[in-house]
């Protein structure tokens, strides 16, 4: 039996990555971190703690004091806050306490945190991507426009789950929507809403050792129906990528197709990502597969993937007042 820590209870990250242990074939004890005593993902695992905010000055001596005393196995990063502190701490930690934790080195975290440095990545990899510029980069904007035209989408350079993200179709829009606003990407439209795609891979040993690429359908940002089928004609395309990116395990590829059949990645995540717990479903249990091979140091096996629709829906989850020691003041 396998002790794992997971962090982010409360997000979708985290709570997928929960999910998708609770369908591994790696026996396991799951202790789940977060630090609202409400996030549902605390009340899925076998013990729970709560942790600061990230942003919290004691964040990391904090989890420090859980590796000592807990003695895990292996940590799984559950937010995009906390990915560059453990990013940071890495090595030491695992060297300290004799833990594995799943996360890509610091270089690898900053390209895909930052939108305008995933595109500075891709130009130099000689990878397809959507024309992109700063977006108080007036020269090159009107440069933009002048090659690609409108729509175009407006993005901050940090972010998730397309907050603050707009298209806009004339300089009017463009200019509205750029307005008391800083650190923004301005990018071509990749390609039609209907043609957006999310690839999964794991990387060890400097290779992809599997991959999964699905359709997807959007809401909020998040994906909420997901599609198999037969997209080996981007297979190459996103193992290039990984092997120029070089993670640590897991990492995700936002892309879609234009009208000529071209692939262009416009978002990365180094990291499992919303839709594992969704791939897994399909058969592709990526959490499963890195920890068999960290902690048992089994070959990776690139799974047979189902041919189907994976569909997602909300569902309610009653907590017991006695069932929530911490929350005494709210």
């Amino acid at each position: 039996m396998k002790k794992i820590v997971v962090t982010g209870a409360g997000a979708v990250l985290g709570q997928g990555i929960i999910k998708s242990l609770r369908a591994a074939s790696l026996p396991c004890e799951i202790l789940s971190l977060d630090p609202n005593p409400l996030s549902a993902g605390l009340y899925w695992t076998d013990r729970s703690m709560l942790i600061p905010m990230a942003s919290d000055p004691s964040y990391a001596s904090v989890i420090e004091q859980i590796l000592r005393l807990e003695s895990p196995d292996a940590v799984l990063v559950g937010t995009d806050v906390e990915l560059d502190i453990f990013a940071k701490h890495r090595h030491a930690w695992e060297s300290k306490f004799g833990t594995k934790i799943l996360v890509s080195d610091e270089n690898v975290v900053e390209i895909a945190d930052d939108k305008f440095a995933t595109v500075e990545f891709l130009e130099r990899h000689g990878l397809s991507h959507p024309q992109s510029v700063r977006g108080e980069d007036d020269h090159a904007l009107a440069q933009l426009i002048e090659d690609v035209g409108f729509p175009l989408i407006v993005k901050p350079r940090r972010g998730a789950r397309a907050v603050g993200v707009s298209m806009v179709h004339d300089v009017a829009q463009l200019t509205n929507a750029l307005a008391g606003r800083s650190n923004l990407i301005v990018q071509q439209m990749a390609g039609e809403e209907d043609q957006e795609f999310t690839a999964g891979v794991v990387y060890f040993d400097g290779a992809v050792q599997a991959s999964i690429i699905l359709r997807r359908d959007l809401r909020d940002g998040n994906t909420y129906r997901a599609y198999s089928g037969d997209f080996s004609a981007y297979r190459e395309y996103v193992h290039d990528i990984a092997s120029a990116l070089k993670p640590h395990g897991p990492a995700n590829f936002q892309f879609r197709v234009d009208g000529k059949g071209v692939p262009r990645l416009f978002e990365i995540n180094a990291r499992f990502s919303g839709t594992t717990p969704m791939r897994a479903i399909f058969g592709f249990n990526e959490v499963d597969l890195c920890l068999r091979k960290l902690l048992l140091n089994e070959d990776v096996v690139e799974p047979k993937i189902r041919e189907g629709t994976v569909v997602r829906f909300l569902e309610e989850q009653f907590i017991d007042e006695r069932k929530i020691p911490w929350a005494t003041e709210r």
